[in-house]
């Protein structure tokens, strides 16, 4: 009887499938066989039945199909498998157990009309408690204390529930880190470990949306094992440890608390930054160190900023990180006090030439436009020019002539382009060199560069020969980098406050300016800017109510 049960399975199986793929199960099936029918009739029967461990082949059997065919089956009958499925996880079988959970991150992925999941969060709310415990309890089975696929139904239940699992956060807290700290003795199962750290960071974006003080218990949980795992050099777990610290520095609203200034001088240390695999996330987590304690680090760490700048001279000489160097330099720039880097300026803008004039590349000229618009934008416009001109007489307009002007064009990003934007309507509008010296050439280029950036296709183009450079070896050991998904930083607008729209603001800029300068303004636009941008800047200036005297 078995045998033909098994050979059912198989038959139907074979003749229904038409078109398969690994990631959606069942794409296309033969329409000659009733699937939903099989399913009501054989299947559903086999996994009520009253012991989970009884002909574990035929429950594996029952359990694949419902993997397999799930686009297929009317959800409604979805929906009955998923309390079976869930009683499956407590099997003694490690297939049948490993298929259940399989089966319920599948169903759990599945989308719905409106692009959303086809199961709702309301539509599991009676089977929350069952799932987490059943779950959490074939971790401890036999053969399966690091098994990837419950891990993944776990992250995967976490994602889909929300607010329906904070009851039970306090119990799945403690669960989650007894297994972090065990899996830390030996890491040898690198996708469990990276859902593992997934349903953490979930744990705590789920609960700190609700509650944003129940940071301080997360912590609390955590913050021990995250110690052990530093201490101990745990490579693999590192990185991941860092995107946590970050995700849970981030919650915090007011100043960074002590436990967290007790650890930034570490982090400062260069044996961590020799790991590529560590770059990412702790470049990171001095970014939340800064966006959240500037005023701190400045007062009571004062001392640590050389280290903190020898991290980014380390970062920029690098082809590979340069771009992570820009990231901490840019965070530098916006959040820290002024007075507290007056004295190093001069000798950021004389390390990023250097790296120009000995290897320039179009990343680094990208993220080096970002930049000093960025500081254009915090200090002025007359500050950057300035800076440039002390460092060599002239500097200021070679930089706008062979960089900004024909370089402008590459910048990529939504909020890169409107740093660009912003920083360049300020040099234009601001700086007063710019309207009575030998700049005053390179104003109307300068203008006409901005409107290109507003209205032209980014210029993807990269020399020839930067596509033979060499990366860096590196080497010995190096752990890679994963990025956690949920652990994930919001994109940061340091001009969103100040800024909606950058062409009404290069309008309205305009229009000061040529209130303070009557006639100048339209008088460089009529004999040098070309008809085309002259059209667009017209736009601007209706569309901000406002015209150029």
């Amino acid at each position: 009887m078995l045998i033909l049960c098994y050979a059912a399975i198989y038959l139907v199986t074979s003749l229904a499938s038409k078109a398969q793929t690994q990631k959606h199960g069942i794409t296309q099936a033969n329409e000659l066989v009733n699937l939903t029918e099989f399913f009501v009739n054989h299947i559903q029967p086999d996994l009520k039945s009253a012991s989970v461990n009884e002909f574990p082949v035929l429950k594996a059997d029952g359990i694949k199909y419902i993997m397999i065919f799930r686009n297929q089956v009317p959800k409604e009958q979805l929906l009955v498998s998923i309390p079976l499925l869930i009683n499956h996880l407590q099997a003694e079988s490690i297939v049948v157990h490993t298929y259940a959970a399989h089966a319920l991150e599948r169903l759990f992925t599945m989308r719905g009309t409106s692009n959303t999941t086809l199961i709702t969060a309301a539509e599991m709310i009676p089977f929350v408690e069952v799932l987490l415990t059943n779950l959490f309890k074939a971790l401890t089975l036999p053969g399966s204390s690091e098994n990837e696929y419950i891990m993944k139904a776990i992250m995967r239940s976490f994602s889909l529930l929300q607010e329906s699992i904070i009851p039970y956060i306090p119990s799945v807290i403690t669960q989650l880190t007894q297994k972090l700290l065990a899996v830390s003795k030996n890491p040898s199962k690198p996708h469990f470990n990276h859902y593992m750290f997934e349903s953490i960071c979930l744990s705590i974006r789920i609960t700190c949306k609700a509650n944003p003080d129940a940071v301080g218990s997360f912590e609390e949980a955590l913050f021990m094992v995250f110690t052990e795992i530093l201490q101990n050099d745990v490579q693999e777990f590192i990185p991941y440890v860092f995107q946590v610290m970050s995700l849970l520095l981030e919650m915090h609203k007011n100043e960074i608390p002590s436990s967290y200034m007790a650890l930034f001088p570490h982090l400062l240390q260069p044996v961590l930054w020799e790991r590529t695999g560590n770059i990412p996330p702790l470049v990171r987590l001095l970014q939340a160190y800064l966006e959240r304690g500037a005023n701190t680090i400045a007062s009571a760490a004062a001392d640590k900023i050389p280290g903190l700048l020898g991290v980014f001279q380390k970062l920029i000489a690098s082809k590979a990180n340069d771009h992570q160097g820009f990231y901490l330099l840019n965070s530098i720039i916006e959040h820290m006090p002024p007075e507290s880097v007056d004295q190093y300026r001069k000798q950021i803008f004389i390390l990023l030439f250097q790296r120009l004039q000995n290897s320039k590349t179009t990343k680094f000229i990208k993220s080096f436009l970002v930049f000093i618009n960025l500081y254009c934008i915090k200090y002025g416009a007359l500050a950057l020019q300035e800076i440039f001109d002390s460092i060599q007489p002239k500097m200021f307009g070679m930089v706008l002539e062979k960089i900004i002007i024909p370089e402008i064009q590459k910048v990529s990003g939504q909020v890169e382009k409107k740093i660009c934007a912003v920083g360049i309507t300020k040099i234009l509008t601001e700086c007063p060199p710019m309207m009575d010296t030998e700049y005053t050439k390179l104003w109307t280029p300068l203008l006409q560069a901005l409107i290109g950036l507003f209205e032209l296709p980014e210029d993807d183009t990269i020399p020839d020969e930067e596509h033979f450079i060499d990366i860096e070896d590196t080497a010995g050991y190096q752990t890679a980098f994963s990025q956690l998904a949920f652990a994930g930083k919001k994109e940061h607008d340091p001009v969103g406050q100040m800024v909606n729209n950058p062409r009404i603001h290069l309008a309205q800029s305009l229009h000061k300016l040529s209130t303070a300068c009557p006639g100048r303004v339209p008088s460089m636009l009529s004999t040098s800017l070309n008809a085309e941008a002259l059209q667009y800047l017209q736009g601007y200036l209706q569309a901000a109510s406002v015209t150029l005297l």
